[in-house]
């Protein structure tokens, strides 16, 4: 006979193993393939009982992007503060870990992704993603020594985002880019920001 009540703390673990588990699912074979199915089954919870806690699928994206940002700064923290890697190393593999999000546990929003979630957000949802979006960045920049002002940090977003996705979108979304050429230019875009970037460090 299946469960008919959950207490409070029931609710939030099984409401945080939802997260967690999208993530994974997520950053391991892309969000345009994780399924709400494969999620709640994966969790051992019906499909009704999913969408008590988040309405759409969309819901559950921007819950896990969020709950992935503290831990790309930990990421961070980490190659930064290892004694093994040089100021430049630790911001490329950082960075290209990144652009490979589906390698490291990242999970990337495609450009289709990004335009149906972003449809979704009601106004003041949208204005608290991009503020914990730009805090997320601003981070990262002062983990690795970078002077982190506004406009400093927005140009870094826009910079990071584009590789990111660049590289996603290729060749289904940008059909006219080169797909044999894909990496190489993801090498070149990751060098071209830790050059620009070694310049601004404080």
């Amino acid at each position: 006979m299946p469960k008919v009540a959950y207490s409070q703390e029931e609710r939030q673990r099984i409401r945080q193993e939802l997260v967690t588990t999208g993530l994974a699912l997520m950053s391991r074979q892309g969000i345009q393939h994780t399924t709400v199915e494969q999620i709640y089954t994966a969790v051992g919870i019906s499909r009704t009982f999913f969408y008590s806690f988040f309405p759409t699928k969309e819901d559950l994206i921007v819950e896990s992007l969020y709950y992935q940002q503290p831990r790309i700064v930990e990421f961070a923290r980490r190659l930064a503060g290892d004694p093994a890697l040089s100021w430049r190393e630790a911001f490329y593999r950082f960075l290209y870990s990144c652009c490979y999000g589906e390698q490291h546990g990242i999970a990337v929003l495609t450009v289709e992704e990004q335009q149906k979630i972003f449809r979704r957000l009601s106004p003041e949802s949208y204005a608290t993603f991009r503020h914990r979006q730009l805090r997320l960045f601003g981070d990262i920049l002062e983990v690795f020594g970078v002077r982190a002002d506004r406009e400093q940090v927005a140009l870094f977003t826009n910079l990071c985002l584009a590789m990111m996705v660049m590289r996603r979108a290729i060749p289904e979304s940008l059909p006219l880019l080169v797909p044999e050429a894909a990496d190489a230019t993801v090498e070149f875009q990751i060098n071209s920001l830790v050059d620009a970037m070694e310049k601004m460090r404080a």
